[in-house]
């Protein structure tokens, strides 16, 4: 599976958004500024996932966009479906495997097991997950052993 610089944005910029879920509309011009993504392509990539239902926007001076739904109802995979399209297959050394051809049908499964695996993971992540995350790397006062 090969993530494109469009499905990185899109998750960079949904994780944005739902650090600040809550807070009203966030201008495009924010995101674009604080996640170093040219505004140009973050319009592109923001239209993608209002169209997939994730984002909601207004125009306008006192505009910008915000998550519809709250982010722990929001999975990694799912954004990365809407932008990507299908997760599979498995990309090896940049080309997908062959199947049965050569030696590649011996490692058929095991990729196919990779790629399961992946999409478990970013299946069962949510953007309130990432957020978690993202806050706990920020605490002064985290520890290994916090809880």
């Amino acid at each position: 599976m090969r993530i494109s610089a469009k499905g990185e944005y899109a998750i960079r910029a949904m994780l944005d958004l739902a650090m600040r879920h809550g807070q009203g509309l966030i201008p495009i011009q924010e995101v674009a500024r604080r996640q170093g993504i040219p505004q140009r392509y973050l319009e592109q990539v923001l239209l993608l996932l209002k169209r997939a239902g994730f984002l909601a926007s207004k125009r306008g001076s006192t505009g910008g966009y915000h998550l519809r739904q709250p982010p722990e109802e929001i999975s990694v995979g799912a954004v990365l479906r809407a932008v990507e399209g299908s997760l599979t297959p498995f990309e090896v050394g940049g080309r997908e495997p062959r199947g049965r051809r050569g030696g590649d049908g011996d490692l058929a499964e095991l990729w196919r097991e990779v790629g399961d695996a992946v999409a478990a993971v970013i299946d069962r992540t949510t953007f309130a997950d990432l957020v978690e995350r993202a806050a706990a790397r920020r605490s002064p006062s985290r520890s290994m052993y916090h809880i």
